[in-house]
């Protein structure tokens, strides 16, 4: 039979567009959510964890026998007793130069990062399993490391991983026109060196994780708080030996990711060996510690970069040299240039910039692995990128508004292609500078600024243009080489014989709201009532291929395929409501759960064609009848771009030096709406997180190796009273040419509102001749910073 057709007809929104609640917050507002650490299993047991208290060093042995004298201890495992009992998770790619890093359950033969896992200790009980810790003793022979990626990329630096024979393991430039002659004939050049620290996703729900083994069917049920479920199942099946119906991996109500939850790690390879060893339920949740210290962090790249523009403010040439500290292992399955090469393919943002050169090299140190973060090195590349421009622009004496306006990307440009080879597609790059400044009266907030300075009062205001690539097809996935897709999505939706519409995704909701959203997608397109549709995510096994919820896909790739799927099936409803009602299909109408007929007064529900599909033998004839169900693979190809301004006032305190947002909007584009409830709460908390990166954020290793972020009363998170009142302005411009016209739009903030913020200090004390281009800024970087200006003297790092 022939497929539908799937041309993008653009239909009358009925529920895409409105500001729905949510569905999934019933049973989570009221406690009646299910987390990992919900899940209970009859004889289950738990485990604690011993890591490393040494940067790097050889495991000589390790002593345990202590351990056994804590009653309820069960068994206490390193990584000898998993040998031939698994292979390592490694994550591959194609580029030139990179080197993949193995990633085992436990450190084998040596530890390189304080907080890596050396000894599991399996106990009837969490507290049995976490007293038994202090009793094993473990002789380790120290090695040399270099903590900083200024020094571990040095030919002559201590190597992390031997076999590799370096710690740079990978490396990438994008080079177009001829920059150094660009540099050379320039009128006005600028530059500087930028950097955002580390930082830590810190999401509501710490890494959870319990995996039960079924003798019956020597099968692993894997539970875990993960955005990626299917990654999952399919890296676990390979290294643990099993075939993909032998693993399930489940993603139940998972609290929150923001990126830290979207890798593979260690611990869920290491539950998942142990209950097949055991033959027993194994839980293991970390603690806020185990985060800080293990977690997949973010950032922490050192950028070189120069800009030169001619006297109008013109952009030229763009260049820069980007070391990217990686942290201890290449991250599966994003790999160590997850972070780093996307700082130098995103750095032109939404600018055109004909000649450029971009270089990068991933370094490995003895601090935990770089992984996904909420806007994944556009954060970085935003933030060198605008804070180039504001300093262009104070060097020629324009404002940097107008230096904006002079080097957007505008709407008869499109499609562009950017200097590293990005495609943007098209989106509203001028209107979202427009609609921040006639959002806020900018000429109005300028007076307001030059009044309050007047007043001797530090108050400065920021801008931060940029875009992003959101919903990245196949053609882009591939082009790392990674070993997984990331580029299409595959929905599953059946009607059953009472009329119940049932959804299932290979996506995974960590508080986006996609059931919510999903559903409203479906109603509109299948024609059914909203109350009638279940959609089900986070489950390795509902779909045949599955990876998650990640870098702005749900929207539009979940989102498509719920559009064609949804498609495909009321064409299914149509023809058999024609043979029932003895209609023509083009005659039909399905809306409401309802098929109508313009050609006569029948109509028919949908609950009655599934029962006459499904019951009712005889009424349909058999070699016509067709059952309700309907699977479909969307594959956008390339991607869409998102943009937004950010525009922010503040006020930095002169006597503590405490940073106060005044007046903050966001003008996105984010394509058709959804939600705009869910759009907006979305912008709201990302926001936050970028306000956090900004101001309070770090996690910080001394010359030792250790974090001294061991707690969130060390790392420090914004609070309500950190978040000032956020304006949106939603430009709904010529949407994407993809399936419902959606773009992403989860990471937007994180990726603005740093920038945005050091643009604003900068120009708060600019009068004093300080620039801010190292994030956070702290009270006592900025102290720093200003007695060093007055002394007039570099500031001591």
């Amino acid at each position: 039979m022939n497929k539908p057709d799937y041309s993008d007809v653009v239909m009358r929104p009925k529920l895409v567009g409105k500001r729905i609640k949510r569905t999934e917050d019933l049973r989570l507002l009221t406690g009646t959510g299910e987390y990992v650490d919900d899940v209970q299993a009859a004889g289950m047991v738990h485990v604690a964890i011993r890591r490393s208290d040494r940067p790097h060093a050889r495991i000589i042995a390790v002593d345990a026998h202590a351990a056994f004298d804590i009653p309820g201890v069960i068994g206490v495992y390193d990584m000898t007793d998993f040998e031939g009992e698994c292979e390592p998770a490694v994550p591959t790619s194609r580029m030139k130069d990179y080197y993949a890093t193995p990633t085992w359950p436990l450190a084998r033969g040596k530890v390189r990062y304080v907080g890596e896992p050396v000894v599991a200790v399996v106990a009837e009980s969490r507290y049995a399993a976490e007293d038994a810790l202090d009793h094993i003793v473990i002789d380790y022979e120290p090695l040399p490391f270099a903590i900083r990626q200024v020094d571990a990329v040095k030919d002559d630096a201590p190597l992390l991983h031997e076999e590799a024979g370096t710690n740079v393991i990978v490396r990438r430039e994008f080079v177009r026109g001829d920059v150094e002659e660009v540099f050379r004939t320039a009128p006005h050049k600028v530059g500087g060196t930028f950097r955002m620290t580390r930082k830590c996703p810190s999401p509501m729900e710490n890494r959870s994780y319990m995996a039960q083994w079924d003798k019956r069917n020597r099968a692993l049920t894997l539970y875990s708080a993960s955005n990626i479920p299917g990654v999952v199942r399919d890296v676990l099946s390979g290294c643990l030996g099993l075939s993909s119906h032998q693993l399930r991996v489940i993603a139940p109500d998972v609290g929150g990711s923001f990126g830290g939850k979207g890798s593979l790690y260690s611990e869920e390879m290491l539950v998942c060996l142990l209950a097949r060893k055991l033959q027993r339920p194994v839980k293991y949740v970390a603690d806020r510690l185990e985060d800080l210290a293990a977690m997949s962090q973010a950032f922490d790249e050192l950028i070189e970069a120069e800009l030169a523009f001619d006297d109008e403010g013109r952009f030229l040439g763009l260049r820069a040299d980007v070391i990217g500290d990686v942290g201890a292992f290449s991250i599966y399955p994003w790999t160590a240039a997850l972070e780093t090469v996307q700082v130098i393919s995103f750095l032109p943002g939404p600018y055109k910039t004909e000649a450029y050169h971009g270089r990068i090299r991933g370094v490995l140190t003895p601090k935990p692995p770089t992984g996904p973060y909420r806007g994944v090195g556009r954060p970085s590349s935003t933030l060198a990128m605008e804070r180039l421009v504001d300093m262009a622009a104070r060097k020629i004496g324009m404002d940097p508004a107008e230096i904006r306006r002079r080097n957007l990307v505008r709407r008869e440009d499109f499609p562009y292609r950017t200097a590293p080879g990005i495609i943007w597609d098209q989106s509203a790059f001028l209107e979202c500078l427009e609609g921040a400044c006639a959002a806020l009266d900018y000429p109005a907030l300028l007076d307001r600024r030059d009044a309050m300075r007047a007043e001797g009062r530090w108050v400065g205001l920021g801008f931060a243009s940029y875009a992003e690539l959101t919903g990245i097809g196949s053609r882009i996935s591939v082009a790392p080489g990674m070993p997984i897709n990331t580029g299409t999505e595959t929905a599953n939706i059946s009607i059953d014989a009472t009329g119940v519409v049932t959804a299932a995704f290979g996506v995974a909701s960590h508080g986006q709201g996609l059931e919510t959203t999903l559903a409203q997608i479906i109603a509109d397109e299948l024609g059914c009532a909203m109350a009638d549709i279940i959609v089900l995510h986070g489950d390795s096994s509902l779909v045949p291929m599955s990876t998650g919820t990640y870098a702005s896909r749900s929207a539009v790739l979940g989102g498509g395929a719920a559009t064609v799927t949804s498609r495909g099936l009321k064409a299914k409803v149509l023809r058999m409501a024609a043979l029932l009602m003895e209609q023509q299909t083009g005659d039909l109408d399905l809306h409401d759960s309802t098929v109508t007929s313009r050609a006569s007064n029948q109509s028919l529900t949908i609950k009655e064609i599934a029962k006459a599909v499904y019951n009712q033998m005889g009424r349909i004839p058999r070699d016509q009848r067709e059952d309700l169900v309907f699977q479909e693979t969307y594959d956008p190809y390339l991607g869409t771009a998102c943009s937004s301004t950010h525009l922010c006032m503040l006020e930095v305190d002169p006597g503590t030096f405490g940073v106060r947002i005044l007046d903050y909007v966001v003008s996105e584009d984010c394509g058709r709406i959804i939600n705009p409830m869910i759009v907006d709460g979305q912008v709201h908390g990302a926001v936050a997180q970028g306000i956090g990166a900004a101001l309070l954020e770090e996690v910080i290793h001394d010359g030792e190796g250790q974090s001294v972020a061991a707690s969130l009363a060390d790392y420090l998170l914004p609070v309500a009273t950190d978040i000032p009142d956020i304006a949106i302005v939603h430009i709904e411009a010529e949407l994407p040419n993809n399936v419902g016209g959606f773009r992403g739009m989860g990471e937007g903030g994180t990726i603005g509102a740093p920038a945005a913020i050091a643009n604003a200090i900068s120009d708060a004390l600019a009068p004093l001749g300080v620039e801010v281009n190292k994030l956070p800024a702290t009270p006592d970087r900025l102290f720093a910073l200003v007695r060093a200006a007055r002394q007039d003297k570099p500031p001591a790092e």
